[in-house]
C-alpha cells in the first residue's frame, strides 16, 4: 500500500483532467430513476407516520385493541425508515447538513476507498496463483489452435499482421533505420574476424578442386584475349625494347614473345596437368595456410577489411540495403498472393492444426502464457494497483458521489422501503408478544 503522501504527490503530477470522473447524460437518466425511488421510499415513511398519527388518535378515542397493534407496527416502521434513510444518506452527504461524525462517507473517504480497492484487486485478482489457475482453466493453447485452423482465421491474422507491418514501416524514418542498420552491420563486421574463416574455406575449396572451374575460365579468357589483341600485345612489347635497337628487330621480338605467350596460354588451357596449374594450386594452398596461421597475413587482411568498411561507398551500399528490403517487404505485404503472405497463411494454418491436436504443444503454449502472465503480475502489480488508487484520488469528490449515487442509489432506496416494512413487522411482533406475556 502506498503512503498517503506519496499517493498525493503522484496525483499532483497527473495532467489536468486525467482520470477525471464525468457525470454523463446516461447518469442523469439513472438519477431520475433514483429520485422516483426516493419518492416511493419517502412515501412509505409518510404512510407509516400518517398511520401512526391516526391510530394514536383512535386509541385516545376509545378504539379497540386492534389500534394498539397497528400503532406499534407503524411506530416501528417509522423508526426503521428513518434509520435506513440516515444510513443511505450518510453514504453520499451529511444528513440535514449536520456535521455528524462518519457521514458523507464516499466524499470524505474517497482516497482511502481507492487505496483499499487497489489493495483488494492486487491481493485477490493479481496474485500469481489466481492468474495461473484462470489461464490453465481457459485452455488457451487448444482454443488458439482450433481458432487458427478454422476457415478464414489464418487469412484474418495474415491480413492484420500485414497491415501492422505496413504501418510500422510507414512510421519508421528511413534515415534513422539506415543509420541503425549501417552501424549494426559495420560493428558486427568489424568485430567478426574474416582472415581465418576465409583461409579455412579456401583450403577446403582447393582440396575439393572447386577452384579449377575458375582457373579454367581465367585461362580461356586469357587465351581469347591474346588472340583478339595480337597487335596491341606486339606493339606494347616492341615499345619496351631498348632504344638503340632497330625497329624491325623490335617488331620481330614482339611477335616472337607474343607467340610464346599464346603457346603458353594454349598449353595451360588444354592440359589439366600443366605445371602452371600446379603452381596455382600450390599458391592457393600456401595462401590459405597463411590466412589461417600467419599473424602478419591475418593482420593485413583485417586492416584491409577495416579500410573497406570505412569507405563511403561501402557505407552507402549498406545503408541502401534498407531501402531495397523495405520496398520488397511493403510490396509483399500489400499483395495477397505474395510468397510472404501465402507462406504466413499456410504456416499459421499448419501451426493451428498441430496445436489443436497435440496436447504437449498445448501444454507448452499454456506454460508460456502462464509464465508471461506471472512476470507481468510480479513486475507490474504495484503499478496497476497504484493506477486504481491514483485514479480514484484524482476524482472530484462531489462528482464521484453523484455518479455512484446515480448508479447504485435506486437499489439503496429499496433498503429504505425494506426497513419500513421489516420495522413494521418487527414492531407488530414485539407488541404482540408483549401483550401475550
Amino acid at each position: 500500500m502506498m503512503p498517503k503522501e506519496a499517493s498525493d504527490a503522484r496525483v499532483d503530477r497527473m495532467p489536468a483532467g486525467a482520470g477525471a470522473v464525468r457525470y454523463t447524460a446516461s447518469d442523469e437518466v439513472k438519477r431520475r430513476g433514483v429520485r422516483r425511488m426516493k419518492a416511493i421510499a419517502t412515501g412509505f415513511l409518510v404512510a407509516a407516520t400518517v398511520i401512526y398519527v391516526l391510530t394514536t388518535w383512535a386509541l385516545r378515542s376509545g378504539a379497540g385493541s386492534w389500534a394498539g397493534y397497528v400503532q406499534a407496527a407503524a411506530e416501528a416502521g417509522m423508526v426503521g425508515a428513518l434509520a435506513d434513510w440516515f444510513a443511505v444518506t450518510a453514504l453520499f452527504k451529511r444528513p440535514l447538513g449536520l456535521p455528524i461524525p462518519h457521514t458523507a462517507i464516499i466524499p470524505t473517504k474517497k482516497d482511502a476507498f481507492g487505496v483499499s480497492l487497489g489493495t483488494f484487486v492486487g491481493e485477490n485478482f493479481l496474485s500469481v496463483e489466481v492468474v495461473r489457475a484462470r489461464l490453465r482453466a481457459l485452455g488457451v493453447g487448444k482454443r488458439l489452435g482450433l481458432w487458427l485452423s478454422a476457415p478464414g482465421s489464418a487469412e484474418k491474422v495474415t491480413r492484420e499482421a500485414s497491415a501492422a507491418l505496413r504501418g510500422a514501416l510507414a512510421v519508421l524514418r528511413d534515415e534513422d533505420v539506415q543509420a541503425v542498420v549501417g552501424e549494426a552491420v559495420t560493428r558486427r563486421a568489424s568485430a567478426q574476424p574474416v582472415a581465418q574463416p576465409i583461409g579455412r574455406m579456401l583450403s577446403r575449396v582447393v582440396e575439393e578442386g572447386g577452384h579449377r572451374g575458375v582457373v579454367d575460365l581465367c585461362v580461356v579468357r586469357l587465351h581469347d584475349w591474346l588472340v583478339v589483341h595480337r597487335e596491341q600485345v606486339v606493339r606494347t612489347i616492341s615499345e619496351e625494347a631498348p632504344g638503340w635497337t632497330p625497329k624491325f628487330i623490335d617488331n620481330q621480338i614482339g611477335v616472337r614473345v607474343y607467340r610464346e605467350l599464346l603457346r603458353f596460354a594454349t598449353e595451360v588451357r588444354d592440359d589439366p596437368g600443366h605445371a602452371a596449374r600446379g603452381a596455382i594450386d600450390s599458391f592457393l594452398t600456401d595462401f590459405a595456410w597463411e590466412l589461417r596461421e600467419d599473424p602478419e597475413t591475418i593482420g593485413r587482411i583485417e586492416r584491409a577489411k577495416a579500410d573497406l568498411l570505412s569507405r563511403p561507398e561501402v557505407q552507402d551500399l549498406i545503408a541502401s540495403a534498407w531501402s531495397a528490403v523495405r520496398g520488397m517487404v511493403l510490396e509483399a505485404a500489400e499483395d495477397e498472393n505474395s510468397q510472404l503472405r501465402v507462406r504466413m497463411r499456410d504456416g499459421l494454418r499448419s501451426f493451428g492444426a498441430r496445436l489443436a491436436d497435440d496436447p504437449r504443444m498445448q501444454a507448452k503454449v499454456d506454460g508460456w502464457l502462464e509464465d508471461a502472465a506471472e512476470y507481468v503480475v510480479d513486475t507490474y502489480r504495484g503499478e496497476i494497483t497504484s493506477l486504481i488508487s491514483e485514479t480514484v484520488a484524482g476524482w472530484d469528490a462531489t462528482e464521484a458521489s453523484r455518479k455512484i449515487e446515480a448508479n447504485v442509489g435506486r437499489d439503496l432506496q429499496f433498503i429504505r422501503i425494506n426497513g419500513t416494512v421489516v420495522g413494521a413487522i418487527a414492531g407488530l411482533l414485539i407488541h404482540t408478544i408483549s401483550v401475550l406475556v
